[in-house]
């Protein structure tokens, strides 16, 4: 069987002999092995393998892109050839090509990053012990009344990118992963809340016990949950979903977004969008973060950059195309899948923590709303207004009042994000790095 790399050079070979005048693609093959528990017992269990190969061809200013799932030569050939048909047939784009040869990246290290773990492929066995350990431990726990599901899945991913422009690169990652939902009450006082951990090192996962634990204490602490008034209150963002607000930000900073004019931070760039005090920075060159590579899809070295500094919107997120769109240089953040064009996507990101810890920020808000869970979304992108379900625990003077289902939290993400007050308590491993968010005023639409 021929490598990664033998396969994207024959199809790269493949397109140009078909007529492309300009292609890249990506070659991957995934390996996955997950296990669900129930009741102590195992409820299903898949192992994966996937080969695809995604062909992006070039005719002239007009583009294409196909997939397929089988690597003989037959299907090389097939495949070149249907792609530049298509591409013949396609509207002119005047952005779209592969970037110049002297853009690439060189001579990078990738090993550096720790991308996978080279401890042996855990066993089914294992994979299947460490879901029943979260599980027991989640049962455990007084006032659970079932655990929902538990899984444990591990999994590799390698992928080999090229060009006709000369870009060969290889990425390889790992990851392991452990959840838990458990339930309390019965009936329609039924509550239910999660734990889960994903790392690419399996010695760096906290312990199933721990994360089976937590699941259920914090289904426990829900048992009675009502609404909560309506009004206006300050709203704290539990850590564990504060990063969708930045998820919002990362959004409207996109290229693709900016050029089409459907983003709310259109024209913002060099304004204040946080506070003075929070920078937001990517560092795509973190070590054993699943967000970090040292080039990006488009075969570009990623860099580290300052999204915002000191408040200030410094730069939007770019591939090639909405670069040139935009009449800039690519901020090196294409990503692409197998049957998709390449589109612009943030790597990792951390902001600015605070001094102070979500019970010191709780005193400080007095009475409001501890947003714990988020369901749903209105996201309106050209005008940044925002409304979501939430559930949580009311804060009276102070500290925990009681557990809140079935609110919306509504405001507006500008003013929103140019308000927020961050706590100290973001966990460093994650891509996002962000600590639970205070906003002081928000709309609240309860009983």
């Amino acid at each position: 069987m021929k490598s990664l790399e033998d396969l994207s050079h024959a199809l790269l070979i493949r397109a140009q002999k078909a007529g492309a005048t300009s292609a890249d693609c990506l070659v991957s093959q995934t390996n996955g092995l997950s296990v669900q528990v129930l009741n102590g017992s195992l409820e299903h269990a898949q192992r994966s393998e996937q080969h695809s190969l995604a062909l992006r061809v070039f005719v002239g200013h007009r583009q294409a892109c196909v997939s397929a799932t089988d690597s003989s030569d037959a299907t090389l050939k097939t495949l070149s050839e249907r792609a530049v048909a298509m591409a013949k047939e396609a509207p002119i784009d005047p952005y779209c090509g592969l970037p110049d040869p002297d853009q690439l990246a060189q001579n990078w290290n990738v090993e550096s990053l720790e991308l996978v773990d080279p401890a042996p492929e855990p066993t089914p066995d294992q994979i299947q012990n460490d879901a029943l350990m979260a599980e027991a431990a989640a049962s455990a726990v007084s006032g659970v009344s079932q655990v929902q599901s538990t899984s444990t899945a591990y999994g590799s991913e390698h992928v080999h990118i090229a060009a006709t422009n000369g870009f060969s690169g290889a990425l390889r990652f790992t990851h392991y992963a452990t959840s838990c939902v458990a339930i309390s009450g019965t009936g329609l006082e039924m509550e239910r809340e999660y734990d889960h951990d994903v790392r690419i090192f399996r010695d760096d996962m906290r312990l199933p016990e721990e994360i089976g634990r937590r699941a259920g204490e914090r289904a426990a602490s829900r048992r009675g949950a009502r609404k909560p008034q309506t009004g206006q209150f300050p709203v704290l963002f539990d850590e564990r979903i504060s990063s969708s607000l930045i998820g919002h930000f990362l959004s409207a900073i996109n290229g693709h977004a900016i050029a089409t004019g459907t983003s709310w931070l259109r024209g913002a760039m060099d304004q204040a969008v946080f506070p003075q005090n929070l920078t937001l920075f990517e560092n795509p060159h973190r070590r054993r973060i699943s967000g970090s590579r040292p080039f990006d899809d488009e075969g570009l070295p990623t860099t580290p950059r300052k999204l915002v500094k000191n408040g200030v919107l410094r730069t939007w997120t770019l591939d090639c195309a909405t670069a040139r769109r935009l009449g800039l240089t690519s901020t090196a953040n294409a990503r692409r899948t197998a049957s998709a064009l390449p589109t612009p996507v943030p790597w990792n990101v951390e902001l600015t923590q605070g001094k102070k810890s979500p019970m010191e920020l709780m005193r400080d808000m007095g009475t409001g709303l501890l947003v714990t869970s988020l369901i749903g979304s209105t996201i309106n992108s050209n005008t940044g207004d925002y409304s979501r379900g939430a559930s949580g625990f009311w804060i009276e003077d102070g500290e925990v009042s009681y557990p809140v289902n079935e609110c919306t939290i509504a405001g507006n993400l500008r003013q929103m994000l140019g308000a927020l007050i961050p706590a100290n308590d973001a966990r460093p491993y994650l891509p996002h790095v962000v600590p639970s968010l205070l906003i002081e005023s928000m709309t609240l639409a309860g009983k």
